[in-house]
């Protein structure tokens, strides 16, 4: 069973989602990837609420650091390059190339891109912290004008 809630936040509205072991998917609801098939799921604010408190900390800069369990499927790759996405302190960058050599695999960038690409644990999972070897913002899939605040709000704490 999963089960989800909607938070307003200051980038739009957030889909938090999670079964028996905690969050699978954490997306913006006006964002550029397609939303999971939600038929079967139940919207349960009270047993959200203990994860959405977690965002609006969040978002409101009075967290740094998440403590929620995480229970999102993936690859042993991907796995591995979601691993490396968490160790990126909050409010700094890492390049694809950083997390490719993180992971033990320096030639692997472009996989590491599709790996990011397809983190069902948005935030959570600081994806928006990855930039481009030159220093610019690349692809999210919340939109880069969310990637922007994202990164600003982190900066700014």
């Amino acid at each position: 069973m999963i089960r989800y809630d909607i938070l307003p936040t200051r980038c739009g509205d957030l889909l938090v989602a999670i079964n028996e072991s905690g969050l699978v998917h954490v997306d913006f609801v006006a964002g550029l990837r397609a939303l999971p098939e939600m038929s079967g799921w139940q919207q349960d604010h009270g047993a959200l609420a203990p994860y959405l408190a977690e965002f609006d900390a969040y978002f409101t800069g009075r967290l740094q650091h998440f403590t929620l369990p995480l229970a999102a499927h993936g690859t042993t790759f991907q796995q591995a390059v979601w691993q490396a996405l968490c160790d990126i302190p909050y409010g700094e960058t890492r390049s694809y190339s950083d997390i490719a050599r993180a992971i033990g695999k320096p030639d692997a960038v472009r996989a590491v891109g599709a790996a990011n690409g397809r983190n069902p644990l948005s935030i959570i999972v600081p994806c928006h912290r990855v930039i481009g070897q030159n220093g610019s913002l690349t692809g999210y899939a919340g939109g880069l004008e969310i990637k922007k605040v994202l990164l600003a709000l982190e900066r700014s704490n």
